[in-house]
């Protein structure tokens, strides 16, 4: 395939010839060989060879347009060429590959570049902790910090959060699949609240009235002496919810928890894991909100497509001992380096206000697609951060008159998706949400076309 097509050219958008996915020998390996718990392999059948900007290629010269990229990890892309530099310059100048936790001027300069990022009033209380390969690690490193700060023990957490897979984080996840397996985790620590799910509003209210009661619930809990609910040593919430369906919480209910919370005394924990570096039009989604966190959490994009993940907290926060959170490969030189490439051509190239602009327009298109398919129950997100959720017009509606879940047609949907070129990702309740999350760089030709391939994919599976 040439550079042009992975570059520019679209995908050939035939009706008539549609991708079949029969297994290959390398897929046929995979099945026998890799782990039961793999997951995307069994939706996305695909063993991919090369990859540039927001297209892939398969081992059999398939084209695909990705807008899973990596979870929300590729903010530029496949192999941007700033980030090809990048590590190509490290490797270049024979720098350390592995250093621990010392210090190297590539380190340094990714430490400079990010606190430069980051709102002022945040980055001049700020301390940094490199935390190890995965957004699991910040996490459990920032339940570390806040329990030491706080001499507190329990936190609290909200439904439909996803926060990792690693045991401490695994237990402040809404969903229950992964979770009944164990048996006993830790979450006799964790108080889960209800998420500001306007589409399916926890109370029965939704709109403005919804955030009310929620934030009335929270404060309410926090504050009566007869609630059962110990002080929390914090609050970790996704601005919006990713894995939990593409939730966006409004900006007042943001405000809202972190009034009670800052009142309270406790520490608000962001999990900017997949939400952070512009995806959702602000280089970090608590930003919508004018809020400060206490601790935020980062990974995915923030190691430009490599492997690396931080914590950034308030330094009233910075109580624990040395070595009390440590881990191998926190020095990946390389992660670093790109990281502050694709911070650096993000402010240049103005990203954010793409992002945003590009978020809209998919949106708008999306919303039009509604009006015309009464499956297509509900359109949300924010910028490069969109859910669509597929419903049973046919069900029993619920409190708010929406009707039911039905995973099994967004399965259809993606997989009708999949035959045409296009690899999206499910989530949310009963996996009945397909999510948009392509990269940054994506162009207006493409967004137009992801849309046209997405209102093909849905006519053939409400057919």
């Amino acid at each position: 395939m040439s550079s042009a097509i992975l570059e520019s050219e679209p995908l050939v958008e035939d009706e008539e010839r549609h991708y079949q996915f029969e297994d290959n020998p390398i897929l046929v390996r995979q099945k026998l060989q890799e782990s039961n718990a793999r997951s995307y392999p069994r939706r996305i059948p695909l063993a991919l060879k090369r990859a540039r900007g927001i297209h892939v290629e398969d081992v059999e010269g398939r084209v695909f347009i990705d807008c899973l990229a990596g979870a929300g990890t590729l903010a530029l892309g496949h192999n941007h060429p700033v980030v090809i530099a990048a590590i190509r310059q490290v490797l270049n100048d024979e720098l350390p590959l592995h250093t621990l936790d010392l210090s190297t001027p590539v380190k340094d300069r990714f430490v400079q570049d990010l606190f430069a990022v980051l709102p002022p009033a945040f980055a001049s209380q700020a301390k940094i902790q490199f935390t190890g390969p995965t957004g699991t690690d910040a996490v459990e490193a920032a339940l570390k910090l806040v329990r030491t700060a706080t001499g507190r023990s329990t936190v609290l957490a909200f439904q439909g959060g996803y926060h990792g897979m690693s045991q401490g984080a695994l237990s402040l996840m809404g969903n229950l699949k992964a979770k009944i397996p164990l048996g006993a985790l830790l979450d006799h620590g964790v108080q889960f609240m209800p998420f500001p799910y306007d589409y399916r509003c926890p109370f029965g209210q939704g709109g403005e009235a919804g955030v009310e009661i929620n934030l009335r619930y929270l404060e309410n809990l926090l504050g009566d002496p007869e609630s059962g609910v110990q002080p929390p040593a914090g609050v970790i919430l996704e601005v919006v919810q990713g894995e939990g369906g593409v939730i966006p919480a409004s900006d007042t209910w943001l405000r809202g928890v972190r009034e009670i919370t800052s009142r309270a005394g406790i520490p608000l924990i962001v999990d900017e894991i997949q939400t952070g570096f512009g995806r959702t039009g602000k280089l970090f989604a608590f930003e919508h909100a004018g809020i400060m966190p206490d601790v935020v959490v980062l990974s995915k994009a923030i190691g430009g497509s490599l492997p690396l993940s931080v914590m950034v907290y308030r330094d009233w926060l910075d109580t624990w001992q040395p070595g009390a959170h440590a881990g191998t490969f926190r020095g990946n030189q390389m992660a670093m380096a790109a990281g502050s490439a694709v911070m650096r051509y993000i402010e240049e190239h103005n990203l954010l206000e793409h992002a945003e602009a590009m978020g809209r327009r998919l949106r708008e298109r999306l919303l039009a697609l509604q009006a015309q398919f009464p499956q297509l129950g509900d359109v949300r997100g924010r910028g490069l951060m969109l859910g669509v959720e597929v419903v049973n017009p046919q069900g029993q509606r619920d409190a708010l008159g929406h009707p039911p879940a039905d995973g099994e047609r967004a399965s259809r949907i993606q997989r009708e998706c999949l035959k045409r070129g296009l690899i999206l990702e499910l989530g949310g309740r009963h996996g009945c949400v397909v999510r948009f999350l392509p990269p940054l760089i994506i162009t207006v030709e493409q967004v137009d076309q992801v849309s046209r391939i997405f209102a093909k994919a849905v006519q053939a599976a409400v057919s």
